[in-house]
């Protein structure tokens, strides 16, 4: 069955959750001299709280949040939360993180990808507020947004306010995809939404909150550090495979080959998700019937390269129009051809393949049954117009992408 249908701001049933928000993101300036994160202190108030945040966690200047804050609230900073890839986002994708202590301030960094992925009573306990602060993208498959709902809903339990910083990312304003089937909720899928939601990190804290009908005070607070792909700031990595904004954008198409083994998605060359490979593939001829689909915004070029000790003939990704792109239907598009020129054993059935990690990836098993069943990619895109019609009605920032 499908996710019960998001709350609205007139929703009455959403009324237990105050949401505070700032001005939009997009309008707040870069302000010298980190004047957002002194506003951050303030609405603090020497509450005791806890901090969510990785190494991509910078302000307007590029300046660590957290040693911002230690600064500014000095030992009301009393603790650290870290995601998948942990505090100082060196561990690799799937990496269990464990708990330590901060090196120099001596507080705890608790591990929300380790022992456990939600935060224990006993790590908020003593804590009068948490803040979040994860630069993130706006796909369900990317494991922050699971632990902001988990974090939302373990502050609703114990009554402690939220403040979320609000990110802009390079998928904020895209939405493609199927809707997520509780059937396949995971920690890889569990946002209440199309696989690729584009919504801000804000935005996403608000309609998790009203969507789950959480009792919570949640604060939306502009921030000017986030990675913004229009603007002069410095990207920061988020974790160690999304190297730059066009890494990003591309990572929606080859997420899925996480789960299919028998194709390389460059994850150890320096364009980690921005290729695509196999071993004795035709690169021409895939590109050829890649580029006959007339994908809007998007591109496939030819290429042979080295990866894991192997070489590899497929295509490079070139997202050229990014607001114009689906990148949901150009993944199927990929996957159908790919199929057709593999066959379907050794795409889905090569040794190491996971197709139920698949369909947690996606958040549904129809799509893995519609390119089985060897339906076209824009009869299988077809069918979640109707919901992704609906999810932009209800968030008209977005672009509606034809």
């Amino acid at each position: 069955m499908k996710s019960p249908p998001i709350a609205t701001k007139n929703d009455p049933e959403s009324a237990d959750t105050k949401v505070r928000p700032t001005r939009n993101p997009r309008s707040a300036g870069n302000n010298a001299g980190g004047s957002q994160i002194t506003a951050l202190a303030k609405l603090l108030g020497g509450r005791r709280f806890g901090l969510v945040a990785h190494a991509a966690s910078v302000d307007e200047l590029g300046a660590p949040v957290a040693d911002r804050l230690r600064a500014e609230c000095g030992d009301a900073l009393a603790a650290l939360f870290s995601p998948e890839h942990g505090y100082f986002g060196v561990a690799g994708a799937g990496e269990k993180v464990a708990s330590l202590r901060h090196p120099v301030w001596n507080i705890p960094i608790h591990s929300l990808y380790g022992k456990t992925r939600r935060p224990a009573p006993a790590m908020l306990r003593g804590l009068e507020a948490l803040v979040f602060d994860l630069r993130t993208l706006s796909i369900r498959c990317y494991t922050y947004v699971s632990t902001l709902r988990y974090l939302l809903e373990a502050a609703a339990a114990q009554r402690l306010p939220v403040i979320v910083l609000d990110q802009t990312n390079p998928l904020d304003a895209v939405a493609d995809g199927p809707m997520l089937d509780s059937r396949f909720e995971s920690f890889v899928g569990n946002f209440p939404g199309p696989l690729v939601y584009g919504l801000t990190t804000g935005e996403a804290a608000h309609r998790l909150a009203a969507s789950l009908r959480l009792r919570l005070d949640l604060t939306i607070m502009a921030h000017g550090g986030g990675n913004r792909a229009d603007t002069g700031h410095r990207w920061i990595s988020p974790s160690p495979g999304i190297r730059n904004p066009h890494t990003a954008r591309c990572y929606p198409v080859t997420v899925g080959f996480e789960a299919l083994p028998a194709i390389d998605y460059g994850r150890q060359t320096l364009t980690p998700f921005e290729l695509i490979g196999a071993r004795d593939l035709d690169e021409t001829e895939w590109a050829k019937r890649l580029a006959a689909h007339e994908l809007p915004g998007i591109a496939f070029h030819p290429v042979i390269y080295e990866n894991r000790g192997a070489v590899w003939r497929g295509v490079r990704i070139a997202v050229t129009q990014p607001s114009a792109y689906a990148p949901v239907r150009a993944a199927v598009t990929v996957l159908y051809e790919l199929q057709r020129l593999l066959g379907i054993g050794r795409l889905w059935r090569s040794p190491g393949s996971r197709p139920a990690f698949f369909d947690r990836l996606y958040g549904t098993d129809t799509v893995r049954r519609a390119l089985l069943a060897g339906q076209h990619p824009g009869a299988i895109a077809n069918a979640w117009r109707n919901d992704l019609r609906r999810w932009r009605a209800a968030h008209p920032r977005l672009k509606d992408l034809a």
